[in-house]
């Protein structure tokens, strides 16, 4: 099992590399998913996550979640092909949490260099891009 810490980490390329290590058959422990980041400019950003949740429809989607455990989650998806067979497989391995359980020892959490962000990006974090949806974590 590995478990990956995604402070600081771009969503995106933390997502794509948990999709590329599940489909290999790992086992994938996601943990601080709030503060995982969003490149770009804070209200093109928030803009789209928020014309994303308005233009579904209430009862028949898509459905966009506004907690960054599963915002992450469903970025990891679309990453995997998650209706068949494999992808569903692979998909079921995944595991993402708000902050740090107190189960998990310090030693086996790994950080992944490629998907740090620079010192220069703007960025907004997942954690507040929730908490504009509304969401209460």
């Amino acid at each position: 099992m590995k478990i990956l810490d995604a402070s600081g980490c771009i969503m995106g390329r933390l997502a794509s590399h948990a999709a590329k290590s599940l489909l290999n058959g790992d086992e994938i422990h996601i943990i601080n998913a709030e503060e995982a980041v969003i490149s770009g400019n804070k209200d093109s950003v928030m803009g789209e996550y928020i014309e994303k949740r308005q233009l579904n429809h209430p009862r028949k989607g898509p459905f966009y979640p506004r907690m960054p455990h599963l915002m992450l989650k469903r970025a990891v998806r679309g990453m995997i092909p998650y209706q068949k067979p494999r992808g569903r497989e692979a998909f079921k391995r995944l595991r993402v949490d708000i902050g740090k359980p107190a189960s998990i020892d310090e030693k086996n959490i790994e950080t992944i260099q490629k998907a740090q962000m620079n010192d220069n990006t703007k960025y907004v974090s997942l954690g507040e891009v929730s908490k504009i949806l509304g969401a209460k974590f």
